[in-house]
């Protein structure tokens, strides 16, 4: 190989990618992520303890939470808030009423 060949670049140039809505429609295709799945969890409250008193914790201990009895529970999807909502038996397993759903205007300006 010559000197010139080895310190010859050339300059990579790609296509600018857009927001295009599916072919015709003028919707987007949500098709591709409904049967993604997600993990939804329930909050009842939390607590904050120092290690020495993890350590001492056994069963019959009590942990005291920091929400209130009868507060809503959080709901969380994938780890992010979404609902708020009340505990609720259905066929002898337990549920979750939503009292209230975070818009998805608020979820997206708490990921920020």
């Amino acid at each position: 190989m010559s000197n010139n060949t080895q310190n010859e670049a050339t300059k990579a140039s790609f296509q600018t990618l857009e927001d295009k809505p599916v072919a015709g429609t003028g919707e987007v295709n949500l098709d591709v992520i409904l049967d993604v799945p997600v993990t939804l969890s329930m909050e009842v409250g939390r607590a904050r303890l120092p290690i020495r008193n993890l350590l001492q914790l056994n069963q019959g201990s009590v942990v005291e939470l920091e929400r209130t009895a009868g507060e809503p529970l959080d709901v969380y999807a994938n780890g992010t808030l979404v609902a708020h909502g009340e505990v609720v038996v259905v066929n002898e397993k337990f549920g979750i009423r939503l009292t209230d759903v975070v818009s998805p205007a608020e979820r997206i300006r708490k990921l920020r």
